[in-house]
């Protein structure tokens, strides 16, 4: 088999197996599992083999032209180089682990065999937007995204949470992509052409009439799809849906693609010093923003939910830095590491039968409950703080290496400041990640207080999981520097400056929030909180999803719980309640937006009741109206139809006379 034929079936086969699963889904239930779990497996498996095939050397391309368009040409391509065979890579394996993850996790949810079949199809439609050559099959597989997203975060239907949180991810994703598709038009216009390869050659040649506009329009789609600042508030309210799929959204698509556009595209936002620095900038306020949000989150899905939009912003500052190994690099590790942390996040959260840190942090003997989970995890934290020798570390100071060049005016094309803006920003961001890495430790395993309910044992598959992602994990980082040719020619290795000061600003990090822990602890003993509860109404398999410690009791609502034993809240300071909802930013957008459009709606419907449909009653009413009086007229009396056709007659007689009258004078 062939590298192109093989990489054609890729896609293909998640998306016969989604097709598959919702045919077969009802009729043919004992198939559902299989269906989800073989057609993705065999795809990861295709994917290494196109991985060693491609080999980190030249890119491969194919391409069949689709249909004449009658201007810019629309090709059906392949486009394989090292990075594309890595990304490749890391969805198969991630999306393989969730599917097979999800059959314990979900394993008694009525509504499974759609929700498999949905991530098949998600992820075919990443794997499209990996391996193509064109730009318009691109945007089918990002719009597709799209949509099993809204799906896939709304699972849990039957609460207002998964709704509100599924629509308002479409909405804001659909925001960006406004822009996305007109950068897209744009670019095909300039170039002449939706081909990567013909667009890469006309930004080498000059081609490119309007490189900024270009590349600040595709800014747009790829700050919504991979939730940068400002269309960033959509990520955290996705932790409705399953764990399964937040590991997936996180970790290997949707929100990967974006980076991925850039990273592909990047000669077009290298072309243009504004573009380079607004990228920057959003990178910089996205990294250090969402970490102080994640210090101060209590749902440990949100804690890792902001991490993931943090993550994404050190990938974007290495690409404003013109370094996309190192934002490949950081991608791949994230990817292996973050899976790992949501999908024993949901192991976490079946044990201790709630999301909230601050309950966890009052049960004792979590961690002997659960051994599996709390190794991984520990070892899945230690690279997201960038810890050696674990992944993160080394593509961490990758970024932060590849911003120090830029700083010192070593990278061509990129101006110093872009350099020291990512820099300053990935160090802050290093210190305020490993605070909020060694918070969610201490308070989800080094809780005190009763032993920790039992809800039972966690499926062996679940577990097994948790070990196949531990491995990239581990060792991932130690491997990539060593494989140049995948990433550009440029060696990973990191460098000693950025090694030492992050891997000390790291350690800094996790010894403030230790002493702040123990100084806190004490409060956790004094200061009770509401017992855990769990939706009464929740459908079987909600019971992980739903259950909430309240705050109630002590301080009101989850949502703005400010809980006193919270080392984040002694770190943060008066921040933390502002941490804590984003920073306002969704009360920002519902009274520029969402209050403004319910006004405008409201005001639609009156007019149209009171105003437009006035004429339409009164269209009906005159006739009606017409109609009774006649009606009272038809009497059925002979006499009385005579009196009036003798009065008509009178009435009509002097009234011919009058006007004869008038007309002889």
């Amino acid at each position: 088999m062939t590298l192109t034929t093989t990489a054609f079936l890729v896609p293909l086969l998640p998306f016969l197996g989604a097709v598959a699963g919702l045919l077969l889904g009802r009729r043919a239930p004992g198939f559902v599992r299989p269906l989800a779990v073989l057609p993705t497996l065999a795809a990861a498996v295709l994917t290494i083999a196109v991985a060693f095939g491609q080999g980190g050397g030249p890119a491969t391309d194919v391409a069949t032209r689709l249909t004449p368009t009658g201007s810019v040409p629309i090709d059906l391509a392949l486009h394989i180089d090292g990075f594309a065979a890595l990304i490749a890579v890391l969805v198969g394996v991630v999306a393989t682990c969730v599917q097979i993850y999800s059959t314990g996790y979900l394993r008694d949810d009525p509504r499974y065999p759609s929700y498999a079949a949905l991530v098949s199809l998600f992820t075919s439609a990443m794997l499209l937007v990996v391996y193509t050559g064109d730009l318009m099959l691109l945007l089918v597989g990002w719009e597709v995204m799209g949509i099993c997203s809204y799906f896939l975060v709304g699972h849990y239907w039957e609460t207002e949470t998964a709704r509100a949180a599924s629509l308002k991810a479409f909405l804001v994703t659909k925001l960006g992509d406004v822009p996305f598709l007109f950068g897209i038009f744009a670019l095909a216009a300039d170039a002449g052409t939706f081909r990567i390869t013909g667009i890469l050659g006309a930004v080498t040649s000059g081609g490119l009439d309007h490189p900024t506009l270009i590349a600040l329009l595709l800014l747009g789609g790829v700050a919504g799809k991979s939730a940068q600042f400002p269309l960033h508030t959509w990520l955290p309210d996705a932790m409705a849906g399953p764990t399964p799929v937040s590991a997936l959204i996180h970790a290997a698509t949707m929100v990967a693609a974006g980076v991925y556009v850039v990273a592909r595209l990047l000669p077009v936002f290298a072309a243009s010093a504004a573009a380079l620095a607004v990228l920057a900038v959003l990178a910089a306020i996205t990294m250090v923003g969402s970490a102080l949000a994640a210090l101060a989150q209590d749902d440990i899905k949100r804690v890792l939910a902001y991490s993931t939009v943090g993550q994404l912003g050190y990938m974007l500052g290495a690409l404003a830095v013109g370094d996309r190994g190192a934002a490949v690099f950081h991608l791949l590790t994230h990817g292996a590491f973050k899976a790992l942390l949501f999908l024993g996040a949901g192991v976490i959260i079946h044990a201790a039968g709630t999301n909230s840190l601050a309950a966890m942090s009052r049960m004792g003997g979590l961690a002997r409950r659960i051994p599996d989970a709390y190794w991984t995890v520990t070892v899945a934290l230690l690279a997201l703080a960038a810890i050696p020798p674990f992944a993160g570390f080394f593509s961490k100071e990758a970024v932060l290496g590849a911003a120090e060049h830029a700083a010192h005016g070593s990278a061509p094309g990129v101006p110093g400041a872009v350099g020291w803006t990512v820099l300053l920003s990935g160090l802050l961001t290093a210190l305020l990640t490993a605070a909020y890495a060694a918070r969610l430790w201490l308070l989800a395993f080094k809780g005190r207080g009763a032993e920790a309910p039992d809800h039972g044992g966690q499926p062996v598959v679940m577990n097994g999981v948790l070990w196949v992602l531990f491995v990239p994990t581990l060792a991932l980082g130690l491997t990539a520097p060593f494989l140049p040719d995948w990433f550009d020619g440029r060696s990973l290795a990191p460098t000693l400056t950025t090694s030492v000061l992050g891997t000390v600003i790291a350690l800094a990090g996790v010894l403030l929030t230790y002493v702040a822990w123990r100084h806190t602890t004490g409060l956790a003993a004094r200061t009770p909180i509401g017992a855990v509860i769990t939706a009464p109404d929740a459908a079987p398999g909600l019971a992980e999803e739903t259950a909430l410690a309240t705050h109630a009791p002590v301080y009101g609502s989850v949502s703005g719980a400010a809980d006193p034993a919270d080392p984040g809240r002694l770190l943060l300071g008066p921040l933390h309640r502002h941490a804590a909802v984003g920073f306002h930013l969704d009360a920002v957008y519902s009274a520029l937006f969402v209050r403004p459009v319910r006004a405008a709606a409201s005001l639609v419907r009156f007019l149209d009741r009171e105003v437009v449909d006035a004429y339409v009653r009164g269209a009906g009413t005159a006739p009606r109206l017409l109609g009774a009086a006649v009606r009272r007229a038809q009497t059925g009396n002979v006499q009385t139809y005579l009196g009036a056709l003798l009065a008509g007659s009178l009435v009509l007689a002097i009234a011919a006379v009058l006007v004869a009258t008038g007309t002889g004078a």
